[in-house]
């Protein structure tokens, strides 16, 4: 059998940050290297756990955004690396000790999201450089199917009908391109 390039996916990222100012600054800065932005999910209270109020404060809250140009699954790594950099870069720019903003890339197919991490656990994969590839959620044509391993706050189901309108975009897109339905 023929190998043959994976299909192209929708990058998303989730942005948890403590302010609106803190978000738009985050999202201004994802902007300039995923380019435009197609959606954004509402607010969502981000309080399932203490990891990131012991550093960022409280109150916090996430947030998605897509954008609107199609990417490769295979630079999820680098886009892990270079949010990276944005935080750390955002946190100078804010003259905090700490970071003031969480920013988790991820890519969509028709089929699942994906998010980057550099935590290690038994369900991750291994892409690069510490970054590991996190399958968080599956999808059907009108459902959203949490993991085992699935974070809290998506279980929730608070992003389910953003999720689920990503995946019709996606699809729509890939019409567009004349692609055969991944």
């Amino acid at each position: 059998m023929q190998v043959s390039s994976f299909k192209p996916v929708l990058y998303v990222c989730g942005i948890i940050a403590g302010t609106d100012s803190l978000f738009e600054q985050g999202k201004n800065t994802l902007r300039n290297f995923f380019g435009e932005i197609s959606a954004e999910s509402p607010r969502v209270p981000f309080d399932f756990t203490d990891y990131y109020i012991r550093e960022m404060g409280a109150p916090l809250f996430r947030r998605f955004i897509a954008f609107e140009r199609l990417g490769v699954a295979e630079n999820l790594a680098e886009a892990k690396i270079r949010t990276n950099r944005m935080e750390e870069d955002l946190r100078i720019k804010n003259g905090s000790s700490a970071r003031v903003v969480n920013l988790d890339p991820g890519f969509m197919t028709a089929a699942s999201l994906f998010m980057a991490t550099t935590k290690d656990f038994a369900h991750r994969v291994p892409l690069r450089d510490g970054i590991f590839a996190h399958l968080e959620l599956l999808f059907g044509k009108t459902e959203v199917r949490c993991l085992e391993w699935t974070y809290p706050d998506f279980k929730t189901g608070a992003y389910d009908a953003f999720f689920l309108l990503l995946r019709q975009s996606y699809l729509k897109k890939w019409k567009l391109l004349r692609c055969p339905e991944p």
